[in-house]
Parts: structure tokens; sequence; C-alpha cells
């Protein structure tokens, strides 16, 4: 239990003082992290188990992304890209080549990666494939979250996410996931990208039904539209690969990156296509005072050169299955699904036990730290260096929480 711990109650009120109450945490104040465990500013560690929605992909201060930092904190942090600076070509020729694509846009945020998708798919529906100005469209899907600026809220079937943040801007037309015939039929001689995320994250780690992601990639090139893979959560060695859409045999003609790009230490984003895509930006038209800073880059460059080795991959993967086969044990045991890949699981507690927020409280006391979403789900993304050992550990405590 948690009656021995002193400063946080009046740690979280403190926060809680001076803060738009835009986000409903847990009450839990950390003050130090180290690979998958965290401490509290009552001394008390926790097994990471959402390792900050999969931007924490490497853990908690990494050596070598810590190592980068530091020594370009000595350097250079900040230049604008007025001007060119001397890690910045290595971060997107290196991004590239991890891509398979021609060419990289660096931006800060996810939600800025997936602002610059949309207006570059739109910009090459106007100018390479002519659609009527004005009048280009993308097709969404329902479920979806892809960030909470104006624009995305629009395309949004999430209520808290949308209400009250009208007038929406137009543009989208929005289908049920993974029905690649309502996606087909939504296409039409105005549409320009079809984006998604190749597993919902937010909606519960939501993988679509089998052969969906190769019909839209078929059916993308077959209508000339641009397919638009989000892989800001899935991607970077999440799910056992690269990226998600590998797994389903699938190259999306854009990615939108982030999260983990960032190694847990600064904001980065990016958007990865080919020339004949992102090649229709000209200067003036997009950008961002830090994207692709100096300090940005030089984090960036060695995460991508972590992935590069393919360790991170395995790990996800073989990890992953361990993290499986430890949940599915608990279905029928107060879990009444488990959904994922690699090391990303959306599970569905039953509801007449405890919601997902109750779950999570309770996994909080017994020293593992998870993120509830939509009721009785919640989501289990623990950083890609946990080990078997707190892999079991992690489903231990679970089982304990569901057993009462």
């Amino acid at each position: 239990m948690i009656d021995d711990m002193v400063r946080t109650p009046s740690a979280v009120r403190d926060a809680e003082r001076h803060t738009a109450h835009n986000y409903h945490p847990l009450p839990v104040v950390i003050s130090s992290a180290e690979g998958a465990w965290l401490t509290d500013v009552d001394g008390r560690r926790y097994l990471d188990c959402l390792a900050g929605y999969s931007a924490l992909n490497f853990g908690h201060r990494h050596p070598r992304l810590i190592e980068a930092a530091h020594a370009q904190l000595d350097r250079l942090t900040l230049t604008s890209r007025a001007f060119v600076h001397d890690r910045f070509a290595d971060f997107c020729r290196e991004l590239a080549a991890l891509c398979g694509k021609d060419l990289v846009l660096p931006m800060n945020t996810g939600a800025e990666a997936v602002e610059t998708g949309i207006k570059v798919a739109r910009k090459w529906g106007y100018q390479v494939k002519g659609v009527t100005p004005g009048r280009a469209n993308i097709v969404v899907a329902e479920g979806n979250f892809h960030g909470r600026t104006t624009t995305i809220v629009s395309f949004s079937t999430d209520e808290d996410a949308r209400a009250d943040f009208g007038p929406y801007t137009p543009g989208f037309t929005v289908v049920p996931y993974g029905d690649l015939a309502a996606l087909i039929e939504a296409i039409d001689e105005n549409t320009v990208a079809v984006l998604l995320e190749p597993i919902q994250g937010e909606q519960g780690v939501v993988v679509p039904p089998a052969g969906y992601l190769p019909g839209v990639r078929r059916v993308c090139t077959e209508r000339n539209v641009l397919f638009v893979a989000d892989e800001i959560q899935s991607g970077l060695g999440r799910t056992g690969a690269t990226f998600a859409c590998e797994q389903e045999g699938v190259e999306p003609d854009m990615y939108l990156l982030g999260k983990a790009l960032g190694g847990g230490i600064v904001p980065v984003s990016a958007v990865a296509a080919n020339a004949d895509v992102l090649g229709v930006l000209r200067p003036g038209q997009h950008g961002s005072t830090f994207g692709g800073n100096p300090l940005a880059c030089a984090v960036a460059t060695e995460v991508v050169r972590l992935l590069a080795t393919g360790e991170f991959q395995r790990r996800s993967a073989e990890l992953g299955e361990r993290l499986h086969a430890g949940l599915r044990g608990l279905v029928g045991k107060g879990l009444v699904a488990v959904r994922g890949r690699g090391l990303w699981a959306g599970l569905d507690i039953d509801p007449a036990l405890m919601s997902g927020r109750e779950a999570c409280e309770r996994l909080m006391e017994r020293g593992v730290l998870a993120k509830d979403t939509h009721g009785s789900t919640i989501r289990l993304a623990p950083p890609l260096v946990i080990t078997e050992e707190e892999i079991d550990h992690a489903v231990a405590q679970l089982a304990a929480v569901l057993a009462g």
C-alpha cells in the first residue's frame, strides 16, 4: 500500500493548483527514472508499463541517448531552419534510409507530423493528381487518434476530444476501421489520401483484420491515392518490427513518425516520403522554428542508429510473445479480451469487476504503472529494454489485481 508516502499528496495538490485540468493523471509524482523503472518523490519504485505512450521505447535515460544529448548541449542547441547545422544531414539521410524513402521533413510533435502529412497530401493532390482546387478529401477511420489540433479533432470520433471545439475543418470522410469495402466506397475523384494507424493505439491497441492493410495499399495504388501511415505510436520497434506496416508486407507512401524518435529526451517528429510526394513543398509553405534543431537531430540520429541494429525490434517481438502468452492466460480470469502485437497490448477487463481506471490505480498500488482508455480497457506498452522477469512481474501484479 501507499500509506507510507509523505510528500505525494501535497505534491499532487501543488501540481493541480496552477494548471488547466486537461489530464487526469494517476496520483503518483515521479522524480527519477532508469531503464524500465521510475522512482517517486517518496522513494517508491514502479515498473513503467506505459513508456510515455511509446515515447520511451528505449527506456528512461538510455546511456547512448543521454551521451548524445550531453555532447550536443555543449556545442549547439538551436539555429532554426534559417541556417543549416552540422547534425541535420546525418539525421535526415539516416532516417530516410531506415524508412526506405527519399526525403524527410523534421518537426517536433506527433500532431505536427500529422498536420504536415495532411498539408502535403492536399498539395500533392492539387499539383500532381489534379484534384479540383479546394475539393481535396482524405479518408480516415473511426476510432482514430492522430492528435488534438483543431483540424485533427475535426475528424475524431471521440467526443471528449471533439465536443465544443467546432467549427470543424472539412475535407475528411470517416469510415469504420478495418472495413475495406467501406473505405473503397468512400474514395472518389477528389480523394488525395487514406490516413490510418496500422494499429489503433488510443482505441485500445486494435489490430485490423488480416488482409486489411494490404487491401488499403492495393486500392490506393489503383486509385492514385496516397497511403499515409500514422506510425507515431506503432512505429520504431514497438510491435516487433521497425514499422507495424512491415508486418503486413505493406509500404505506405508516407510515414508519420514521432514519440520514440526523440528518445524520451526531446520532442522529435518527422514525415518520410519519396521526392514525388514531399517534393511538392517549397520554401515558406511549411515549417517550424524548432523542427530539425541540432539537439533534436543529435538525439534522433542516435535513435535511428539503435534501430538500425535490429536489436530492439527483436526484443519487442520475442518479449512480446512472453507478454501476450501471460496475458492470454488471464482471459476468463478477469480479462475478457487481449489484443496487440509485440510489446503493446490492449486489455479489456470484465466491467463487472472494475473500470480501467480502477485497475490502473490498483496496479499503481502494487508498483506497476499503466494507462486506461475507453472505460474498462487498459494499455500496456513497456519500454523495449524490459526483461523477461519484469514482464512476468507485471503480469503477476495484474493477475493479483484481477483476483481482488
